[in-house]
């Protein structure tokens, strides 16, 4: 009787235990939280989502492709880097190709690539940086490197009849620097550089 009747408080302990840590972790550690980011970080905490006129067009986090319906990219915009996640940029489907640098696919593939930047800016492929036929870590993201910024330039303008000069100014003056001064590399924001671009005409 004694054996049941201490099994029977464990239960019950363990059971208080259970829905006291399921209110204040679960719930309420999470609404605090959420309270901070909302007041200290909005932008932040909704995604960093952009609006054009009232109309969301993208994510500063999460970058996207600019191309047709036939999913051929449009001259008129700079292009991102190749995306491994899912279509491209699916953020329901983040990831790399997990593919090794010497593997076959991956070497073909690059190739590839390669020549079809070649092709579409009309530049050496010698000159192709590495960011414009590789895809990211999680295969979404939204930069892109100054050089590969700069080669699309003269494409860009060609496409809206504007001085070549003139873009390329606008590139220089969107490159990010490195993450307190040292982080990471220089990069530029695709989308913030596509919208700079769009209010040039």
């Amino acid at each position: 009787m004694s054996t049941t009747r201490t099994t029977a408080r464990t239960h019950w302990v363990a059971i208080r235990a259970m829905l006291l840590f399921t209110l204040v972790l679960g719930i309420g550690y999470t609404a605090l939280i959420t309270a901070i980011g909302q007041v200290a970080m909005p932008a932040q905490a909704n995604g960093s989502v952009v609006t054009v006129d009232g109309r969301v067009v993208g994510s500063t986090l999460i970058g996207q492709s600019f191309a047709n319906a036939d999913g051929d990219p449009l001259p008129e915009w700079f292009q991102p880097r190749p995306s491994a996640a899912g279509d491209g940029y699916d953020a329901g489907a983040s990831s790399g190709s997990n593919l090794g640098p010497e593997n076959a696919d991956l070497v073909a593939a690059i190739e590839e690539r390669r020549a079809q930047v070649a092709a579409f800016n009309d530049v050496p492929e010698a000159d192709i940086p590495a960011d414009a036929v590789t895809a990211s870590g999680s295969g979404l993201d939204p930069h892109i490197s100054p050089a590969y910024a700069r080669l699309q330039a003269a494409r860009v303008a060609e496409a809206r009849g504007l001085p070549a000069s003139e873009v390329l100014g606008l590139v220089e003056s969107r490159i990010q620097a490195r993450d307190l001064g040292y982080l990471g590399e220089p990069t530029v924001n695709v989308l913030q550089l596509n919208l700079a671009l769009a209010e040039l005409g």
